[in-house]
């Protein structure tokens, strides 16, 4: 057996379609019309229809899942992102966790949660740059030098 992606519910094909594009760069793979595929994620206009089931189950911002993106340039993605009209943050935007990775959470045209999160590989490059030490960053990440050299070594 082979994972292949996920396949979101989007009531605007069209619309879906260019937030995608637009905002992360994605390419069209197939396109069905109601359905196109960028490789791992689909997106499925009437997926009411596609399985059968009553359009009011078909739910809006249901918080139990969501695409998670990684960008080498984050600041870059960030200022994309202020600029668009209408992108609604979860939280107070770009948050910073423990080990110093930042991410920012918000929905899609369809209420489905997207957080794109520094690239983890970028991380250690800012914080190296920073003036940190290889031992220094090592603790800040709570991540073993071997394993920071093996990330910037990928």
């Amino acid at each position: 057996m082979k994972y292949q992606g996920v396949c979101i519910a989007v009531k605007d094909i069209s619309l879906s379609k260019k937030f995608y594009q637009d905002l992360f760069g994605l390419e069209v793979f197939q396109d069905y019309g109601r359905n196109i595929s960028f490789g791992g994620l689909s997106l499925q206009q009437d997926f009411d229809w596609l399985l059968g089931i009553p359009k009011k189950s078909v739910l809006k911002e249901s918080h139990n899942m969501e695409l998670y993106f990684e960008e080498n340039e984050f600041d870059d993605f960030v200022s994309k992102l202020d600029q668009r009209e209408g992108i609604r943050y979860i939280g107070d935007g770009v948050k910073e966790a423990e080990w110093g990775q930042r991410s920012v959470r918000f929905y899609d045209l369809d209420g489905h949660i997207i957080e794109v999160g520094e690239n983890l590989k970028m991380v250690v490059k800012r914080f190296l740059d920073s003036g940190l030490s290889m031992a220094e960053t090592s603790k800040r990440m709570d991540v073993s030098v071997s394993d920071l050299e093996t990330l910037l070594n990928s």
